[in-house]
């Protein structure tokens, strides 16, 4: 397992590899093949929330053995910090139209489930025919948000994590493997 220090802010950031390259292709390709299997005969609107879901909805995509459209919505709820401001804010919407449709929304991380729940909600307001959520990764959460994710990459500790689409400041999302913050100090 490799580590990673970062130096931001007049902060020094240890970051330690928790999940690899080769465990991320293993398990895209597992949720691909699962994905696959259960949208059969169907055309989904996949809907990527950016911009943290590129790079694992461009694998994902490419794991998929059924026709599918895509399209993408933007949310913010971190901003730059290292914890969830609370709330959620729509920045970009969905182009297609999705009333009627298979809907599977491409999450990057679950961590306190306002996203899910605000995306769930909005989604829900244009009266598609189901939705499903993927994650790649999940924190712990509460019950009423389990129930909504039917795909999950990886459960995960609470600690912050980077890579594999997941910034720090809007950086480090190109990272081939996932970190998770081991400790910080001031410089």
């Amino acid at each position: 397992m490799g580590k990673l220090t970062i130096e931001r802010d007049n902060k020094s950031y240890l970051f330690e590899e928790i999940i690899s390259e080769a465990e991320l292709c293993k398990r895209v390709k597992e949720l691909g093949k699962q994905i696959s299997i259960d949208y059969e005969g169907k055309v989904p609107i996949i809907i990527g929330v950016l911009n943290g879901s590129f790079l694992f909805m461009a694998d994902l995509i490419r794991n998929l053995n059924i026709e599918f459209e895509v399209d993408f919505i933007k949310i913010s709820s971190y901003g730059d910090d290292l914890k969830t401001s609370g709330s959620v804010s729509l920045i970009k919407d969905t182009s297609a139209n999705i009333t009627g449709r298979d809907i599977i929304v491409v999450e990057d991380i679950v961590d306190s489930g306002l996203s899910v729940k605000y995306l769930y909600k909005k989604l829900s307001n244009n009266n598609p025919k189901s939705i499903n959520v993927i994650t790649c990764l999940k924190k712990k959460t509460k019950k009423d948000v389990d129930q909504l994710i039917k795909y999950i990459g990886f459960n995960i500790s609470s600690s912050f994590v980077i890579g594999y689409g997941l910034d720090f400041k809007q950086k480090y999302r190109g990272l081939s493997s996932i970190y998770n913050l081991k400790s910080h100090m001031e410089s």
